[in-house]
């Protein structure tokens, strides 16, 4: 039952992409792991061994747990629920950009002339 896929033909790219960003996070920890433990007196074949068990193991619970009905069904989900999004075009993408910076940077421009005149304004009263 361990090495069976569940239900294998649905929901292979976001089980592929969360498969490998786990691999990628895992790894990266393990790393880490193997340079604490490098940095220490320990026996070689516990520097090592250990980083490689861990990762292992890992990869076991990650394989399981995207196997496992509840989370599989819930990824398949996902990715067909992604196929029906309508994407921007990428014209769309760029002309709504410019319009965002643009009303960015005219309230920096709005929010700081009004700043200085409050500034100026509070300063003739104190003084």
């Amino acid at each position: 039952m361990l090495t069976q896929i569940y239900k294998s033909g649905q929901g292979k790219y976001t089980r592929l992409c969360s498969g490998f960003s786990a691999a990628a996070i895992m790894g990266f920890g393990c790393w880490r792991l193997y340079q604490k433990l490098g940095a220490t007196d320990l026996n070689p074949w516990v520097v090592y061994l250990t980083p490689v068990i861990v990762f292992a193991a890992l990869a076991v619970l990650v394989y399981w747990l995207m196997n496992k009905p509840s989370v599989a069904d819930f990824l398949i989900a996902a990715e067909g629920e992604l196929k029906k999004v309508n994407w921007s075009s990428r014209r769309e993408v760029a002309v709504s950009t410019i319009v965002v910076i643009v009303v960015v940077v005219f309230m920096a421009v709005l929010l700081g002339a009004t700043d200085l005149v409050f500034q100026m304004f509070f300063g003739y009263l104190l003084s």
